[in-house]
C-alpha cells in the first residue's frame, strides 16, 4: 500500500501541472474565439466599421491573448514572470531603439506601399513636388517606383533626359501636382 501512495504522491505534482496548463490553454482558445466572433458580430453590425481597422484589431488581440497564455503556462514551470517581464521589457527596449534607428527606411517603404495602394500617380504621369508656390520644385516623368525612390525622367530643357530620384516621403510632405 505504501508503494502505491509513493508513486501516487510522485506523480500527483505533474499531473496537476499537467491539468492545469491544458486549462490554461483551453480557456485561452476560448477566449480567442469569443473576442474573435465578438469582433466579426460587431463588424457586422456596423457597417460603418472598416474591415482594415477590424482585422488587426483582431489578430493584436489574438496575439495578445496567446502571448498571456505563454507567460502563465510558463510560470506553471516554475519561471518567474519578473524574469519574463524584464526579458520582455528588455527587448522591447532594444526592438524601439531599432525602429528609431531605422525610421527614414521604414517611412520611405510605407510611403511606397501608399503609393502603390493609392495610386496618387502611375508610371508615365508627369509630376512635380512643390517647394513652395512662388517657386519651382522637383518636376518629372514618372519612369519606375520602387520600396525607397520614385525615379523621375527630367523634361525641363536644361536637364532634359536626366534622372532624379525622389524619396518616397516626400510625395507625402510636400504639394505634388500632376499631368496625366
Amino acid at each position: 500500500m505504501e508503494r502505491y501512495e509513493e508513486i501516487l504522491l510522485a506523480w500527483s505534482v505533474p499531473l496537476v501541472r499537467f491539468g492545469q496548463v491544458l486549462l490554461i490553454l483551453l480557456l485561452a482558445w476560448l477566449a480567442q474565439r469569443v473576442v474573435t466572433r465578438a469582433i466579426t458580430r460587431l463588424g457586422h453590425r456596423y457597417a460603418s466599421l472598416p474591415r482594415e481597422v477590424l482585422l488587426p484589431l483582431r489578430g493584436v488581440l489574438r496575439w495578445l491573448i496567446l502571448g498571456s497564455a505563454f507567460m502563465l503556462v510558463l510560470e506553471r514551470f516554475g519561471v518567474s514572470a519578473q524574469v519574463l517581464w524584464t526579458a520582455l521589457t528588455g527587448f522591447a527596449a532594444v526592438a524601439a531603439v531599432a525602429f528609431f534607428a531605422i525610421w527614414s527606411v521604414l517611412s520611405n517603404m510605407f510611403c511606397a506601399v501608399l503609393i502603390f495602394s493609392m495610386g496618387p500617380f502611375r508610371l508615365g504621369d508627369t509630376v512635380e513636388v512643390v517647394d513652395t508656390a512662388d517657386k519651382p520644385g522637383i518636376k518629372g516623368r514618372v519612369i519606375l517606383i520602387n520600396l525607397f525612390y520614385v525615379t523621375l525622367e527630367d523634361v525641363s530643357e536644361e536637364g532634359a533626359g536626366a534622372l532624379v530620384q525622389v524619396p518616397n516621403t516626400l510625395f507625402f510632405q510636400k504639394a505634388v501636382r500632376r499631368w496625366r
